[in-house]
């Protein structure tokens, strides 16, 4: 991607090296995919199972000391550069349809932070917390997406950090606590189906970030959306599963797979209609 002469999203809380509360040592950045596997076959949000293991850890009063690298550092500043970019596309697309955006924080964190969602360590991957607005990401995810998923490319890292922050364009329209209170009132494999839905719409408003990116500020470079793709495909519930067991759960599906997480993420990146993501009214089959 081309950031040249983008500037910096103000809303970034740098945490990094913070001290006080910490979850105790445990599982450590080489437990992301197998958290979300284990989430994936047993149908539980990676956030909650992170919480209880998390409250079986936690340790008061511990302090860390970090030393960011000059990889982390140049990390930073995309992302800032990337949440910016959010910022300036959301604001005019909510403009468009007689809304506006409010943009959610995000924090950068190492090891472990408080959000507020309760506890979470760099285990569970970035991850969106509606209670306080904010999104979360240890930068570690990004220089250990190639090693741990095969995947790679500044376009890889920006389409995580805006799946991230679609869940908050959700919030801000009210889809993602309609959908909560739903998961609520439904079995275990209705509520996964819920979670689909909204994970791929996630993805579909990520793609819509992009066009309009990209129409503005020229961003994308060849090999940019292949890297996208790429990403999408390689955190599906079936390739996770399959990598991890050799078979597949569908009734234990929450994000969606391989194949409708690319399909959603490249119908936004070619529509870039924020109406066109309703993935609830498909049909789960047609997704």
């Amino acid at each position: 991607m081309d950031l040249s002469g983008r500037r910096e999203s103000k809303n970034v809380v740098d945490r990094r090296g913070s001290t006080g509360t910490k979850v105790g040592a445990g599982i450590g950045c080489g437990g992301i995919i197998l958290i979300i596997i284990i989430s994936l076959l047993t149908g539980n949000n990676p956030m909650e199972l992170l919480q209880r293991i998390g409250s079986q850890q936690q340790s008061q009063g511990q302090t860390t000391t970090h030393v960011s690298s000059p990889e982390e550092d140049s990390l930073a500043v995309f992302t800032k550069k990337i949440l910016a970019g959010t910022e300036d596309i959301w604001t005019e697309e909510f403009r468009k349809i007689g809304k506006t955006y409010q943009p959610p924080k995000l924090v950068l964190f190492t090891n472990s932070v408080q959000s507020g969602c309760g506890n979470a360590t760099s285990s569970v991957g970035p991850f969106y917390c509606s209670a306080d607005q904010t999104v979360y990401i240890d930068l570690s995810f990004f220089m250990n997406m190639k090693k741990q998923i095969g995947a790679d490319g500044d376009f890889a890292y920006a389409y995580v950090i805006a799946h991230e922050v679609g869940h908050h364009v959700q919030n801000q329209l009210g889809i993602l606590n309609a959908a909560h209170q739903k998961m609520a009132q439904v079995s275990k494999t209705e509520s996964n189906k819920i979670s689909v839905c909204l994970e791929l719409q996630a993805d579909y408003f990520a793609g819509v970030w992009a066009h309009h990116d990209n129409n503005r500020f020229k961003s994308l470079e060849d090999g940019d959306i292949e890297e996208g793709l790429n990403v999408a495909s390689k955190i599906g519930d079936d390739y996770l599963q399959k990598q991890a067991y050799g078979y597949t759960v569908p009734e234990s599906f929450n994000h969606g797979t391989s194949a409708q997480r690319a399909r959603w993420l490249k119908k936004g990146l070619t529509t870039g209609d924020i109406n066109g993501g309703d993935t609830f009214s498909v049909g789960y089959n047609n997704l």
